[in-house]
This record gives structure tokens, C-alpha cells and sequence, in this order.
């Protein structure tokens, strides 16, 4: 981490900083085409930013697929979406902290038979306290990072198949927290003490880190593929941690946010907008496109975590994810 310093610090640039609280003050451009009869796909839909995405995009006449957890709420969304817009809305249930989950419904969206137009990694988690998934990764880097990493590999020859979609992260200002970079020795907080700023801030930069690689994926076959923080809006996230945090989000933090729907028309922009059709490989505070920190634009260590990632995944030998793994995850920052 000493040599992260030395290495990123002549990179901070104040004018940078100064752009990013100045663009935190602004408005989302405005798109006001119609979205009639496309699929959008959306992870984390029944709730928060995902919620009020999922019907504006619907309100467009934009036909849906949510991944959501809960088959409850899951049933109450496609209710009320087909109800009050006449569009189509389907679900499947995946818990995306999961990995199986996260393989077994990337093939479904890989056999899905129409075009997938947009697809929004949406769903997100906030820890105060560390926590490992059924397979042993931390959790807020396998929701925020793997799970959006696992799906959007896995529906490259699907989009470059259709010659067009576009693969919006929702990112955050929040990988700022990660001031002097990953730790590509420790991604799931095993040696290090656990922060869940630094965590959080650790998995968005990790997503980051990833749009590079995929953008040259992308290159060249009318794919796009772009990071947005979705602004200071008030959402759910959050609500796995205790009862101070709980208390303290809703009576004082909550009381400072802007309401989601900011955030939807930002994605609804990224997603259908003329103006961002050739836009690729950027990060975007709501609309305005912004540089990222200085450890969330380096290719060295991107490419590195993207050798990583295909190990820890199982992708690189095109199998998937089969639980028998745990060998190559001790050689990989496990």
C-alpha cells in the first residue's frame, strides 16, 4: 500500500476534486425520447434507485426484466408496472451475494430470446460490519463487483451478437474512499482491519477497474459500456446493518438526500440519449461526465484484476462457478 501512495499522489488533481463537488449540485440532463417496446434489464428493482428506474423506463413503454431477491415484492413490482403502463415486466430471483445464483441467471439472460437493450447493475449493499458469502468472498465486493463483473462477461457474445446495448454500472463518488487504491493481496479483508467506507470504496473502484477491460472488449461492435453515480439520493441500502446505523441514517443522513428520482432520469438518459450513443468506457456523476481517482483509471492494475477475477470466478476456464474453486482463490487474494 506504501508504494499505491508514492505512486497515486502526484496523480490527485484539485481541479478534479473541486468538479466533483461542484457536479454534485447539479441537475441530470433531461432524455425525452420514448424506449417503446425495448428490454431493459435491472438488478435491485424493488426498491430505492432501482425502483423508480425500472418505472421510468416502463413509463417510456420499455419492456422489463428485473433480477430482484425477494419473489414477494419481485410479484408486486410486475403488477403494478404492467397495470399502470401496459408494458412487460418479468423477474427472476437471484440473490446476486451468491455466485451460483449470479451463474445460473446470467445463462438465463444468455438464452433469453430477445435483444437485451440496456442492462443496469443496480443492486448494492452497505456493511458496517465484514461479511463472507456462501463461497467465502466478502460480501459488498461480490454484490457490487463480482456479480455485475460475472453477468456482463457472460453476456459479451450476446451483446456483440446484436451489435448494440448498452451496460450502465451504477458506480459511486464513493470509490474515492479508496484513496491509494486496491489491495489486490487482500480483496476480501482478510489481513487488513475491515472498513465498510473503505470496502465500499474498494468495490467501486474495483467496477471501475473493470469498464476499462470490457470497453476494449466492446470496442468496435457498437457495445457500450459506462459507470454513473447515481447523486446524494435517499435510498434503502443499508438496512443489513445494526440499529444505530439504522437510527442514524433515517433521522440525520437521510434528511440531507435528494430523492431517487434523480438517479432514475440520469440512467434513463445514459440509457436511451442519442447524445451518449457513442459514449463508452466513462464515468458520469448522474450526467456530466467526470474523471474518476486517480486509483480508478489504472490499466496496470485493471488488467491484473481482470486475471484475478476470471480465476477467482471460474471464468477463465469456461466452466462457471462450481463451489470447487477454493484452491485457485487462495492463489488469487483470497
Amino acid at each position: 500500500m506504501k508504494q499505491n501512495i508514492r505512486k497515486y499522489f502526484k496523480e490527485y488533481q484539485w481541479p478534479d476534486i473541486m468538479a466533483m463537488i461542484r457536479n454534485n449540485r447539479s441537475a441530470p440532463a433531461i432524455c425525452r425520447e420514448r424506449f417503446n417496446g425495448k428490454l431493459v434489464v435491472i438488478t435491485g428493482a424493488t426498491s430505492g434507485v432501482g425502483y423508480v428506474t425500472a418505472k421510468k423506463f416502463a413509463a417510456q413503454g420499455a419492456n422489463l426484466l428485473c433480477i430482484n431477491r425477494n419473489q414477494e415484492k419481485s410479484e408486486r413490482l410486475r403488477q403494478e408496472i404492467e397495470a399502470d403502463f401496459g408494458v412487460k415486466c418479468d423477474y427472476r430471483i437471484a440473490d446476486l451475494s451468491n455466485l451460483q445464483d449470479v451463474f445460473r441467471v446470467s445463462e438465463e439472460l444468455r438464452q433469453w430470446p430477445a435483444a437485451i437493450d440496456v442492462i443496469i447493475h443496480n443492486a448494492g449493499v452497505y456493511l458496517t460490519k465484514r461479511e463472507l458469502t456462501p463461497e467465502g468472498f466478502e460480501k459488498t465486493f461480490m454484490v457490487h463487483y463480482l456479480a455485475s463483473f460475472v453477468l456482463t462477461h457472460r453476456l459479451m457474445e450476446k451483446f456483440k451478437a446484436q451489435g448494440s446495448g448498452r451496460v450502465i454500472l451504477v458506480g459511486s463518488e464513493g470509490h474515492r474512499f479508496a484513496v491509494w487504491g486496491l489491495d489486490t493481496d487482500d480483496l476480501h479483508w482478510e489481513k487488513r482491519r475491515y472498513s465498510g467506507l473503505k470496502s465500499y470504496g474498494s468495490a467501486k473502484t474495483a467496477q471501475l477497474l473493470s469498464m476499462l477491460i470490457f470497453n476494449d472488449q466492446f470496442e468496435g461492435t457498437g457495445v457500450t459500456i459506462n459507470t454513473m453515480h447515481p447523486g446524494e439520493v435517499k435510498t434503502d441500502t443499508g438496512q443489513e446493518n445494526g440499529r444505530l446505523y439504522r437510527w442514524f441514517k433515517k433521522h440525520i443522513f437521510d434528511k440531507t438526500l435528494k430523492p431517487a428520482e434523480i438517479s432514475a432520469d440520469a440512467l434513463y438518459y445514459l440509457g436511451v440519449s442519442d447524445e451518449v450513443s457513442q459514449v463508452s468506457g466513462k464515468f458520469f456523476n448522474l450526467t456530466t461526465r467526470e474523471n474518476p481517482a486517480p486509483p480508478a483509471a489504472d490499466r496496470e492494475v485493471a488488467k491484473k484484476l481482470w486475471k484475478i477475477t476470471l480465476a477467482m470466478t471460474g471464468l477463465d476456464s469456461e466452466t462457471g462457478f462450481s463451489g470447487s474453486e477454493s484452491n485457485t482463490l487462495q492463489n488469487t487474494g483470497k
